[in-house]
């Protein structure tokens, strides 16, 4: 599937209108329902297909943060071979007590994998956590980018942002 198809299906699939509470503390008109485009595989490949181009070069894993992260990395992964971890928002607090499950990440250089990025708040969060674990992170892949402020916002975290689609590229393509 072409990039602008995919962009215009994702955006008739999962933009919703009403009244949200974001993360970040902002109240929306607009939200765009990730589980809705996650959850199809009609549209969960093709996004896998046009993200294995996003991948930085030297990248080791993959890095689904939870919980929309991680559908995105175990397809990038079946894509690319590359593995994938899955991160927890804090470490569980029973059993292993990981932050992370998978392969061993320490001294490997990561490019974490989200689907929808707003300021980017739980990103740097998560990527600070890896960070002290031993993870070399520098980038961030996601399926879409709400505001541009998350640029900046991962930039003064020594993160680049590496988005498949803008939410203005969406709104253009629908």
């Amino acid at each position: 599937m072409k990039r602008e198809e995919l962009g215009k299906n994702i955006y008739d699939v999962a933009h919703i209108t009403g009244e949200f509470l974001l993360r970040s503390g902002k109240i929306s008109n607009e939200y765009f329902d990730k589980y809705k485009f996650e959850s199809l595989p009609h549209l969960l490949e093709p996004i896998s297909e046009h993200m294995k181009l996003l991948i930085p070069d030297g990248t080791e894993i993959l890095a689904g943060l939870e919980m929309g992260g991680i559908p995105l990395s175990s397809a990038i992964s079946l894509k690319t071979g590359l593995p994938s971890i899955f991160v927890r928002k804090k470490a569980k607090e029973y059993g292993t007590r990981k932050l992370a499950e998978g392969s061993d990440f320490s001294g490997k250089n990561i490019c974490v994998v989200e689907d929808v990025v707003t300021t980017g708040g739980q990103i740097i969060e998560s990527v600070n956590e890896l960070r002290k674990l031993g993870a070399e992170v520098d980038s961030v892949m996601c399926v879409i980018v709400r505001e541009p402020k998350a640029f900046d916002n991962l930039a003064t975290a020594g993160l680049k942002l590496l988005p498949l689609f803008t939410m203005e590229d969406l709104k253009e393509l629908a």
